[in-house]
C-alpha cells in the first residue's frame, strides 16, 4: 500500500493545492494528514473543506485544538495566538465541530503509527536523535516499527540504529525491518528546514520505503492573505526563508 503522508497545512491554500495537486499524479492508495490544519495562514475553512471533502484521515494539532476552543492558546507565541485568535473568530461552525471530533492518533497498518507531535503527548517536539530515543523508548512493547509525526515543521527520518539508512537517493529510504523509525514528512503550508517548498511523503508499506517530496507553490499569494488580513506580518516575511 502506498500512503501519502502530509503534515502542518496551517490554512495555506495555496500550499495545500500544490501538494495535493502532486499527490494526484501519484495516486497513493490513501493520504493521512498528521494534523496542524489550522493556524498561521489565511484560509482554515477552505483547507478544511477540501480535506473533509476529500475524506483524508487528519488527526488533531494543537494549533487544531486551539483553533476550535478545546484547549486555551497559552504556549503560543504572540504571532501564533494571534493567527488561531483571528481564525478561530472565522471558521463555520460545521468546520469546528470538525476539528473537535480529530482523532489523536491513528495507524496506518499494524506496525505503523500517525501521531502530531510525539507518541507521548502530542506537544512534544522531535528535534533531534535524543528526543526520538526517547519517543521509541515510550513505543517500547507496541509492536511500532515506524511512527510517522510533524509539529517541529522539519523533514527528518530518526532511526533507532541510524538517523540516514542508504538509498538509491538521499529523498528515497529502503528502511530496515530490524530497526525502528521516527520520520516527520516536513510542513506543507510552513516549512522551517531552510527549503520553503511544500513538504510531503509517501511511504510503501509492503516494500518499506519512504520518499520526501517537495513541491513549488505560490508563496507571494500566500503571503499577501496573511498581510491584507491583517495577520502579523512576520508569519508572510517567513514563508519565503523557510524558516
Amino acid at each position: 500500500m502506498l500512503i501519502g503522508v502530509i503534515s502542518d497545512l496551517h490554512a495555506n491554500l495555496e500550499a495545500t493545492l500544490a501538494v495535493l495537486g502532486k499527490l494526484d499524479t501519484i495516486r497513493p492508495d490513501r493520504i493521512v494528514c498528521l494534523g496542524d490544519v489550522a493556524g498561521y495562514s489565511a484560509n482554515p475553512n477552505e483547507v478544511i473543506d477540501i480535506l473533509r471533502q476529500r475524506e483524508i484521515v487528519t488527526l488533531m494539532g494543537n494549533h487544531d485544538a486551539a483553533a476550535c476552543g478545546l484547549e486555551m492558546p497559552w504556549f503560543f507565541n504572540a504571532r501564533a495566538q494571534a493567527a488561531i485568535e483571528w481564525q478561530a473568530e472565522r471558521l463555520r461552525t460545521d468546520n469546528r465541530h470538525w476539528l473537535r471530533d480529530l482523532p489523536r492518533t491513528i495507524r496506518c497498518d499494524e506496525s505503523s503509527l500517525c501521531v502530531h507531535g510525539a507518541p507521548r503527548n502530542r506537544d512534544d517536539y522531535i528535534l533531534d536523535w535524543l528526543d526520538a530515543m526517547r519517543q521509541l523508548e515510550f513505543l517500547n512493547g507496541t509492536g511500532i516499527r515506524v511512527c510517522f509525526f510533524g509539529h517541529s515543521h522539519f523533514a527528518a527520518l530518526f532511526g533507532e540504529k541510524g538517523s540516514a539508512p542508504s538509498a538509491g537517493t538521499p529523498d528515497r529510504h529502503t528502511l530496515d525491518r530490524e530497526n525502528r523509525y521516527l520520520i516527520n514528512p516536513g510542513s506543507v503550508g510552513q516549512p522551517r528546514d531552510g527549503d520553503s517548498r511544500a513538504a510531503f511523503g509517501l511511504f510503501e508499506t509492503e516494500a518499506m520505503t519512504f520518499e520526501f517530496h517537495r513541491v513549488e507553490y505560490d508563496i507571494e499569494e500566500t503571503a499577501r492573505k496573511i498581510v491584507d488580513a491583517g495577520l502579523p506580518v512576520e508569519l508572510a516575511r517567513r514563508l519565503p526563508r523557510g524558516r
